[in-house]
């Protein structure tokens, strides 16, 4: 099966390299394509948080993960699935971040909290509703505690 999609968006921010850490204070627009209306953003400033799904396009194949790794190749880190993280090496090269909606005007959003780097291809955008929050305590292995722990400063 062939799945074909297009980007709906582009990121335009300040970081133009992949990397693993510091991306607290990263403030990120988000342009809608030339082929997508304004009006598809219509209403989205009533939520404080977007889903953002992103295409990392600058991931070459030949870096493609299938298998387990240590994750960021750190020994340190037990060896794990690449569906057991969240690294950029991924076999559809797809991320997801929760961002939050800082100002929406025309085809334009402004973020914060995007771990993309500028120029990323945007494949959809999503309102957070609570009703789509786990119900449950988030659980998480404790080596992606650590892991995370400079990720967003």
């Amino acid at each position: 099966m062939e799945i074909i999609m297009n980007p709906v968006a582009y990121v335009h921010n300040s970081r133009k390299e992949m990397k693993d850490d510091n991306w607290g204070s990263v403030v990120s627009e988000v342009e809608l394509t030339d082929e997508l209306n304004e009006s598809a953003l219509q209403g989205i400033e009533d939520f404080s948080h977007l889903e953002i799904i992103f295409y990392f396009d600058k991931v070459s194949d030949d870096k493609i993960q299938y298998e387990a790794r240590h994750p960021r190749n750190n020994l340190n880190f037990p060896k794990v699935g690449i569906f057991s993280q969240r690294g950029k090496n991924r076999p559809n090269k797809l991320g997801v971040t929760t961002v939050e909606l800082i100002e929406h005007t025309g085809k334009k959003l402004v973020v914060k909290g995007l771990d993309a780097i500028d120029g990323t291809p945007i494949i959809d955008i999503k309102p957070v509703m609570k009703e789509f929050l786990p119900k449950n305590e988030i659980r998480q292995a404790n080596w992606s505690i650590n892991l995370m722990k400079n990720y967003w400063k």
